[in-house]
């Protein structure tokens, strides 16, 4: 069964695999309900509507395939940037939206993407010489 596991030394690729199974998951509930993406943009006077969630989801997939190919190619620059840019990405949208847009509270809902994301980039940054050769 560990044949089928990313074969890199470390554990980015473990942690970059673990999150890209639970995005999809993520990303399955934003077709399927509103209620998760509600906890994320929780301003009272903020308004998720199943499209807004679905688009939502369909980000997150997209940063999961990539994070998936990224857990099992470190050594590829090219693949290791464009994961790095999915974390970019995802925390400024995750800052902006609480802290220019202000449709998002800090709390339960934006506390986790807003560690991850930013734990996940300066991780990969700081790695960046151990794994792309």
């Amino acid at each position: 069964m560990t044949s089928y596991l990313p074969q890199n030394e470390g554990l980015l690729q473990y942690w970059l695999l673990s999150l890209s199974v639970v995005s999809i998951g993520n990303s399955v509930q934003s077709y399927l309900t509103t209620t998760y993406t509600r906890r994320v943009y929780s301003a009272p006077e903020t308004t998720i509507t199943p499209l807004h969630a679905r688009t939502f989801g369909t980000y997150t997939a997209l940063a999961s395939i990539i994070r998936f190919y990224a857990a099992y190619n470190l050594a590829d620059p090219a693949v290791y940037q464009l994961a790095i840019w999915t974390y970019a990405v995802a925390l400024g949208h995750f800052y902006s939206e609480w802290l220019v847009f202000q449709t998002a509270r800090l709390g339960e809902g934006l506390i986790g993407p807003l560690l991850i994301s930013m734990t996940s980039l300066i991780w990969m940054l700081v790695q960046w010489s151990e794994y792309v050769k």
